[in-house]
C-alpha cells in the first residue's frame, strides 16, 4: 500500500465509521455492497445503509441469514471449482466488501497458484481490496474498479489482461449481482459478452433473487431497495437459466441456493433462502 490508500484512514475495533469514508463515496445514498455487508455482520456499513437493510428485513425478516447462506454458495461453488473441476483463475464480478471467506482465500488454500480478478463498483470496496486482497507467493490477486454493466471495459483492462489468460479456462463467478441490473439495461447481454470471451472449459458460478420463492415477501423487497435509490430484480428460474446460455449445467442444476451440493446433507428446508443458484461449463 501506498500513504495515498483510502483504506489507512478507516476506523479500526469499535469506532464508529459513520464519521469517515475513503474519497469518492457518497455516505447520503445505501449501496448495495455496503447493505449485504451490514447483513454479513460486516462494519463496513453506514447509516443509510443499515436503514435500507433494516428496511428491507420488515419485507423479509429472514434476509440476513439469506445472505449467508448465498455466501456459504460461493465458498462451495469455489471450492468445487478449483478442486473437482481445475480451474486456476477466476473472475469475480460484483466482489463485494471482503470478508471471511473471499475466493482467492479459498482458491489458494486448495491451489496456491490461482489467480483471482475482483470487479465492483463501489469505491469503499477498492479500499478494501488494496489493503486485504493481496498476492500469495504464488497465486495472484487483484482488483479493477468497473460496472458489470460495461463487460467489455472489464475484459480489456489491462489488470484482467495481466492476470488472467483468457486463452485458458476462467472461473466466472457471478453471485447475487446480475439482480441489480435491470431489464433495459440487457443482463442478459452483458453476462453473454463474458462469457462469450472465455475458452471451453471455463465455468460460471452464479446465484440470483428469484420471485418465485414468495412473491409477496419480494415485492417488499424491490420496494425498500426502491426507497433508497438501489435497483433490485428477482427473476423467475427461467429468466435466471438465461445467464447461462448454452453452457452444460453441473448437476444438480438451477436449483435454491441451500440446495447445490450442500455441506452435510439436503436442508430441511432448501426453499428458505430466496435464491436460485447454479454453476455451469462451457462446451
Amino acid at each position: 500500500m501506498t500513504d495515498q490508500d483510502p483504506w489507512l484512514g478507516q476506523p479500526s475495533g469499535d469506532q464508529d465509521i459513520d464519521g469517515w469514508a475513503p474519497p469518492g463515496v457518497d455516505t447520503t445514498m445505501p449501496h448495495s455492497a455496503r447493505v449485504y455487508d451490514y447483513w454479513l455482520g460486516g462494519k463496513t456499513n453506514f447509516a443509510v445503509d443499515r436503514a435500507m437493510g433494516a428496511a428491507v428485513e420488515q419485507a423479509i425478516p429472514t434476509i440476513a441469514t439469506m445472505a449467508r447462506e448465498n455466501r456459504k454458495f460461493l465458498g462451495r461453488a469455489v471450492r468445487y471449482l478449483t478442486a473437482e473441476a481445475g480451474m486456476r483463475q477466476f473472475l469475480d464480478i460484483g466482489t463485494g466488501i471482503p470478508t471471511e471467506g473471499n475466493v482467492h482465500e479459498i482458491a489458494q488454500q486448495i491451489a496456491p497458484e490461482a489467480r483471482v480478478v475482483y470487479v465492483d463498483n463501489d469505491p469503499i470496496v477498492l479500499a478494501h481490496a488494496r489493503a486485504l486482497m493481496v498476492s500469495g507467493d504464488m497465486g495472484r490477486t487483484a482488483y479493477i474498479h468497473a460496472d458489470v454493466r460495461d463487460a467489455k471495459q472489464i475484459l480489456t483492462h489491462p489488470t484482467l489482461t495481466e492476470i488472467l489468460d483468457l486463452n485458458q479456462p476462467v472461473g466466472l463467478v457471478m453471485v447475487a449481482v446480475m439482480m441489480l441490473v435491470p431489464d433495459h439495461d440487457d443482463p442478459w447481454g452483458k453476462a453473454a459478452t463474458l462469457r462469450d470471451a472465455l475458452p471451453s472449459g471455463s465455468y460460471l458460478a452464479l446465484s440470483h433473487h428469484g420471485v418465485e420463492f414468495n412473491p409477496e415477501a419480494m415485492a417488499g423487497n424491490v420496494a425498500a431497495a426502491a426507497q433508497g435509490g438501489v435497483t433490485l430484480v428477482p427473476r423467475t428460474k427461467e429468466d435466471v437459466a438465461r445467464f447461462f446460455g448454452d453452457w452444460e449445467l453441473v448437476e444438480p442444476g438451477i436449483v435454491p441456493v441451500m440446495a447445490w451440493h450442500p455441506d452435510g446433507g439436503p436442508p430441511a428446508d432448501p426453499d428458505a433462502a430466496y435464491l436460485w443458484s447454479g454453476v455451469a461449463r462451457k462446451p
